[in-house]
């Protein structure tokens, strides 16, 4: 069991509430909000929002699944070693380093890390699409002109492009993986709004060509 694991790694488990009504925390007192989701099927996540540690897991597990999840999940949250407090993961990815690094931790609170790239950077000359991906060699690449934006807006962009490593077409199956990111509709008005002003003259230099390609890119005039 995880409550063992955390005990032999010399860490205390976390809290697991017994009873109805008693508030689940972590060995350190943080709120725990254990998140039950017809979405999910078999991937199980763990993360930190606004100070609490948030348990994601499939609707159609037992109780004694989840008790099992919850305590291993939060135990690996306790090894990263870092609490989540508001405002915490904001911090724009410049590098490429650190875009793969975002990339990794997005793939692994939403699609429970099966979305894997090779690689992930900020290119300069990709001016008809906000991102793109090769499924057949896992690299990712997203538009310079996305850095201004808000970093929920680029995370839907990366979100997008690893979901097409798992599912290369714009299919029913590709968009119930996005379902995951609660601002996919949000990001994607964005774009597309980018994309009105744009070709309206209206602001500076944009991409305004649709979505399209094999290579599964993000069209900045909404996706299909």
């Amino acid at each position: 069991m995880a409550a063992d694991a955390a005990r032999a790694a010399g860490g205390r488990p976390a809290q697991y509430a017994a009873a109805p009504g008693v508030p689940l925390t972590t060995p350190d007192g943080a709120p725990v909000e254990v998140r039950r989701s017809a979405r999910r099927r078999r991937t199980v996540a763990a993360f930190w929002e606004n100070g609490t540690a948030v348990v994601a897991i499939p609707a159609s597990f037992t109780r004694t699944q989840e008790r099992e999840w919850v305590h291993r999940m939060l135990e690996k949250l306790r090894l990263q070693g870092e609490r989540g407090t508001p405002g915490a993961g904001k911090r724009r990815p410049r590098s490429d380093a650190a875009l793969a690094g975002h990339a990794a931790e997005l793939s692994a609170k939403y699609f429970g890390g099966r979305a894997a790239p090779s690689s992930v950077r900020w290119v300069s000359n990709q001016n008809s699409r906000w991102g793109s991906a090769t499924p057949s060699d896992g690299s990712i690449r997203l538009s310079e002109k996305l850095r201004p934006m808000p970093q929920w807006v680029i995370d839907y962009v990366l979100l997008h492009e690893l979901a097409h490593l798992l599912v290369a077409a714009h299919n029913a199956a590709f968009w119930r993986l996005l379902e995951a990111y609660p601002d996919t509709e949000r990001a994607k008005a964005f774009l597309e709004g980018v994309s009105f002003a744009t070709s309206r003259g209206l602001a500076e230099d944009g991409d305004a060509c649709g979505c399209g390609g094999a290579d599964g890119g993000t069209g900045p005039a909404g996706i299909d």
